[in-house]
Parts: C-alpha cells; sequence; structure tokens
C-alpha cells in the first residue's frame, strides 16, 4: 500500500491484498470503508423512516458507492453514488453494510 504524505489513509482499500492478483472480498459497514475505495451495499440495518430515507437517496441494495472523504472531525462523510456526491452521518453509515470487491 502506498501511503501519501499527511494522510492517514493509504491510495487503496484497507482490504487490498498489496499485489495479489485476486482482491479478497469482505463485508463491512460503510463507516469502515477507506478513503478512495469502492464498494457495493448489501444491506441495510436500519428501519423506519431512516431506512426508507437511505433508499430514497440511493443506497440501495447492489449500489456502488466510493467514499469520497470525511470532515475534519470524521462526521460527516461524503459518497459518491451513482453520478451525485451525498453526506451522511456516521450514525446512519454505521447502518448499511457493504463488500468491499
Amino acid at each position: 500500500m502506498i501511503k501519501s504524505p499527511g494522510s492517514k489513509y493509504s491510495a487503496e482499500c484497507s482490504d487490498c491484498d498489496g499485489g495479489s492478483k485476486k482482491p479478497k472480498a469482505c463485508r463491512q459497514l460503510l463507516t469502515q470503508v477507506a478513503k478512495g475505495c469502492r464498494c457495493r451495499i448489501r444491506g441495510h440495518n436500519a428501519q423506519g423512516a431512516i431506512r426508507q430515507r437511505l433508499l430514497d437517496m440511493g443506497f440501495v441494495p447492489n449500489a456502488e458507492v466510493e467514499m469520497v472523504r470525511c470532515a475534519t472531525l470524521g462526521d460527516p462523510l461524503e459518497m459518491r453514488v451513482g453520478d451525485y456526491y451525498v453526506a451522511l452521518r456516521k450514525r446512519e453509515a454505521s447502518l448499511i453494510e457493504v463488500q468491499t470487491a
């Protein structure tokens, strides 16, 4: 993994095997995805209005999400879903289960 100067995030996902031909797939929460990493949504642990709001914003199963950046204090997180950007609180992002490729 290559780390950029002054950044605590690596250029690759935390799950990537440096030179491996096949990256390992892993299920994790959306808050655990590293900056610049892409993943697919596998499900929600949210219920009620929060679940409906997430679905309305495009966080639907099998949607591809890219972690763009997080704010200075770690909350909120900026993600790209489809062709638009969404800022999401860590509290809501921790309810979304994803799979990295």
